[in-house]
């Protein structure tokens, strides 16, 4: 334990410590840190990442279980399949584009489920604001970044005051994002032809407690955009670099893929329970290069002991997920790209799955309609494309360091396996509803 920010800080490096604390203790440490900046001033605390736990955190992710649980997702894997396959045509088009196109994709699978919305005017311009969005939103949970997160009496300073206008602003941001396309959804469903969505699902159900207020949606709105898109990207980015530095392993999953879904077809979410090897690509991947290297931090209730370790009340508990992702193996190198870590049964290698989407009662909500995202991208990838290294210079791993970690830009070369693959994107992008 040390002292950080004015915090006392604990970081946890087993998942063991992880499972004990936030999932068995869920009563003292599904908790989030107090943020005055990002939560109290800017709003923040009102969306279900950072919300206290409580009674209206519980609507809030019962709001989200019903719209994302693993029956109601399989409502969009054809949207997803669609969004993919005009992704994967974009690839051939503009190869030089993956950065932006992958970053636009993505998002356009959170806008789609989240609202409904397939128009691709309305569909960037949403994008882009959410991307503006998140941008403030991770600049206001930066630890340190505002004196009146150490100082948190200053909150009642005048509102010309830098930071409260800039809270303010913020604000307005985060919530003008979430609330065009809420207004997009609620046009559409009064004239009759809104699509199948999140917003469209919970603003047409019955409810008698007065859960679904346009103010929750909003920001539950802004947390499935910031919780969705950004994981999705880094993670697909990273695979993209896995491959250049593992040709091996990426013929391996080819030849899985042409195996198991042949060359008449694109893969569908369906197919995965069968794509054991690209599957385990998968999870190295998420092994590999954490997109959250660490986890989103608690804090305790109340004064607990553990392990012989006295836990005061208020202590900011940081799951080290790198820790976890790099423990020592006797047979399989950490440092190495190793899909057959997740195949072999004598090893007691644990599964990415238990720990990349959080612990305890606060485990992402989103978290099957992430993994069908992301298997779609990287099955379609895989099927259609050779990815290999630039030919002048050598492949750099470089990350950014914000809360969801990606790749910085790299240099890529990914080209069609053959002008049959390129025929088969073309044909299913044709007829893509998007």
């Amino acid at each position: 334990m040390f002292q950080g920010f004015g915090k006392r800080i604990l970081v946890l490096n087993s998942l063991q410590a992880m499972n004990d604390l936030f999932d068995k203790r869920a009563n003292i440490y599904s908790n989030r840190p107090v943020s005055t900046f990002g939560g109290e001033l800017m709003g923040m605390d009102d969306s279900l990442a950072f919300l206290p736990y409580g009674d209206e955190w519980r609507i809030h992710r019962k709001l989200a279980h019903s719209v994302l649980s693993p029956t109601a997702v399989k409502e969009y894997h054809a949207m997803q399949e669609d969004i993919v396959a005009t992704f994967a045509k974009s690839m051939i088009d503009t190869p030089e584009d993956l950065f932006t196109t992958m970053r636009m994709s993505a998002g356009r699978i959170i806008i789609a489920i989240t609202y409904g919305i397939r128009a691709s005017q309305a569909q960037t311009d949403y994008i882009m604001a959410g991307e503006h969005a998140m941008r403030v939103a991770t600049k206001a949970t930066v630890p340190g970044q505002y004196i009146v997160d150490l100082l948190p009496f200053l909150k009642y300073a005048p509102s010309w005051v830098s930071f409260q206008c800039e809270a303010q602003v913020g604000r307005e941001i985060l919530l003008s994002f979430a609330r065009n396309p809420l207004e997009h959804v609620k046009r559409d469903i009064e004239a009759g032809i809104a699509l199948p969505s999140f917003m469209q699902h919970l603003l047409s159900t019955p409810v008698d407690n007065g859960s679904i207020d346009e103010y929750r949606l909003l920001w539950l709105g802004t947390s499935l955009f910031g919780a969705g898109a950004e994981t999705t990207y880094a993670t697909v980015l990273t695979f993209i670099l896995a491959m250049m530095l593992n040709p091996e392993k990426q013929k391996l999953a080819q030849a899985e893929i042409d195996a198991v879904v042949g060359g008449s077809r694109l893969p569908l979410v369906q197919d995965a329970p069968n794509l054991r090897y690209v599957d385990a690509v998968i999870k190295e991947t998420m092994r590999w290069q954490p997109a959250l290297h660490l986890g989103m931090p608690r804090r305790a209730v109340e004064d607990d002991y553990y392990a012989g370790y006295y836990i005061p009340k208020g202590t900011l508990l940081v799951p080290n997920v790198w820790a976890i992702a790099y423990e020592p193996n006797e047979k399989y190198d950490p440092e190495a790209f190793l899909p057959e870590r997740h195949l072999d049964a004598s090893q007691n290698v644990t599964d990415p799955m238990t720990w990349a989407w959080g612990f305890g009662r606060r485990v992402c909500p989103g978290r099957y309609l992430a993994e069908h995202s992301v298997f779609i991208f990287i099955a379609t990838i895989l099927a259609v494309f050779d990815i290999l290294p630039p030919e002048d210079e050598d492949i750099k791993l470089e990350f950014t360091q914000h809360l969801v970690r990606s790749p910085k830009p790299y240099k890529y070369r990914i080209v069609p396996r053959s002008d049959t693959k390129a025929k088969l994107v073309e044909d299913r992008a044709a007829i893509a509803v998007v």
